[in-house]
């Protein structure tokens, strides 16, 4: 073999030998990718027992508290509808749950550019959402101004329509376009990306039981799909 020949065999050999060990270091950091630990940065939240934030859920739990009480009178009344035979038509057989104790009726709707005719369409699942949503990224340590025009993506397990039923089937008449603003679960978390500028992916799931899992799964997808930088969950 000729000198020529084999410096051309020698740098062919290295040229596939450079290709390998290059593949061999993306593989591993598609792989590290997969497997990148994701912080938790901030919370905020809204449970039963009176918490509302997560050092009063932190107490709760700490301290055992049982947060399944009876129906409260305001909900609805107990009485009209117990019966503890499960059989009976129209009825329910247990007189206890998890209800929140915040009143939905002190959201304050100006604070997030909201009108006061639009806020008595809205959805207090909405209303719920818009609260925490501001809570957790000031416990996150971030202004609203911070986060706008970022790549945060918004991920939200959402379900019932309650309120739209009763808002609908009350009086026809009252029906107009905050109805379908205010009720309609996309727009509940569209109504999030916009408010605070966000420029991420923007998601509503339904998955029944499972919707919150599956957001927080889809979440974390994006995030290391590099889709956002900031997810909120």
């Amino acid at each position: 073999m000729s000198r020529n020949s084999l410096e051309s065999s020698l740098s062919n050999k290295q040229s596939v030998l450079l290709a390998l060990r290059q593949a061999k270091i993306q593989l591993s950091e598609f792989e590290r990718e997969k497997r990148e630990p994701i912080a938790i940065i901030g919370m905020g939240c809204r449970f039963p027992g009176g918490v509302n934030s997560p050092e009063s859920y932190w107490q709760l739990l700490r301290n055992g508290v049982d947060a399944i009480t009876e129906v409260p009178s305001q909900r609805w009344n107990i009485d009209h509808y117990y019966d503890p035979d499960p059989s009976v038509a129209g009825k329910m057989y247990t007189r206890c749950g998890g209800f929140l104790e915040q009143s939905i009726d002190l959201f304050e709707p100006e604070f997030f550019g909201i009108s006061p005719r639009e806020a008595m369409k809205l959805d207090p699942q909405q209303r719920l959402l818009l609260e925490v949503t501001w809570e957790a990224i000031e416990n996150a340590g971030f202004s609203s101004s911070q986060l706008r025009g970022s790549a945060t993506g918004v991920f939200i397990g959402m379900s019932t329509h309650d309120y739209e039923y009763q808002s609908f089937s009350s009086d026809f008449s009252s029906i107009d376009a905050y109805s379908i603003l205010g009720s309609a679960q996309c727009i509940a978390v569209g109504r999030i990306s916009y408010l605070l500028g966000f420029n991420g992916p923007t998601f509503q799931l339904d998955t029944s039981c499972s919707s919150s899992l599956v957001a927080l799964h889809q979440a974390c997808q994006s995030l290391r799909a590099k889709e956002c930088n900031l997810a909120l969950v």
